[in-house]
């Protein structure tokens, strides 16, 4: 039996770019060492493209002749690497090349389905451009979530400062009206309006804090945390404030 790698220049093309495809853009770099042609085929790297960068305003304009899907990889790897050392830099990187229209839903929708950029850049430049921070929230859907976990799944996207600063405040705000939005046939929240909610999330942020430090001895009880929100927000609403004691002391911090 031959030990010998197949040579995929021999292969069907079909059969051929199907094993190619299952290639990162660093092998397939180096399967262009080997197989030039196959390697640089423009739906290999059109793939790749998409599957790390889902949204760009370049994928939506008409293409020049000469138009190469690995350039525009090359390009793309190069914008996110500025992006993930100065996010400014970045950004006007992406607009500067076309790559990208200075418009606030763009950068939104932009920053939604980009995956190689740097968490912590998406937080600096976020911070200063609280308009594209409003779009980028309302690209998300909480719907028929509980209120705990719609703020887990909200700073499991967005990294978040170390203190209670005016982005977190401003983050939570926006959350608060998207979450009262999304959730507006709800029957549990019938009663509160975003003001309120947006209360009730500090309010857990506090709880889930007092009851995951080991530093605080004298844990905030339930009978407290209810009687607590109910004077915060003026609304008698125990059952759910007792549910959302309930869902932080059983499965803990909402911001790891």
């Amino acid at each position: 039996m031959s030990t010998e790698l197949p040579d995929l220049a021999y292969w069907p093309p079909e059969l051929s770019l199907h094993v190619l495809s299952n290639l990162n853009a660093t092998d397939l770099c180096l399967a262009s060492c080997v197989w030039d042609e196959l390697a640089k085929d423009d739906c290999l790297w059109h793939s790749l493209c998409y599957s790390q960068w889902g949204y760009l305003s370049c994928y939506f304009k008409p293409k020049p002749k000469n138009f190469s899907y690995h350039k525009l990889y090359l390009r793309l790897d190069e914008a996110s690497v500025t992006f993930n050392a100065d996010c400014h830099l970045g950004i006007n990187y992406f607009i500067k090349y076309g790559l990208l229209h200075d418009d606030p839903q763009e950068i939104a929708r932009f920053l939604h389905k980009a995956k190689p950029l740097d968490r912590t850049q998406v937080r600096y430049y976020l911070e200063s451009r609280p308009e594209i921070l409003d779009s980028l929230i309302n690209l998300h859907n909480f719907d028929n979530l509980s209120l705990a976990n719609a703020l887990r799944k909200l700073f499991h996207i967005f990294e978040t400062p170390d203190t209670a600063n005016h982005y977190l405040h401003l983050m939570v705000e926006i959350f608060s009206k998207r979450f009262a939005q999304c959730n507006s046939n709800n029957w549990l929240f019938r009663n509160h309006t975003p003001e309120t909610i947006y209360v009730l999330c500090f309010s857990l942020i506090m709880l889930s804090v007092d009851l995951s430090n080991p530093h605080i001895k004298n844990k905030m009880s339930k009978r407290e945390f209810i009687r607590n929100v109910r004077g915060a927000i003026r609304v008698a609403d125990d059952e759910l404030y007792g549910h959302l004691y309930d869902d932080i002391y059983l499965r803990g911090h909402i911001a790891k």
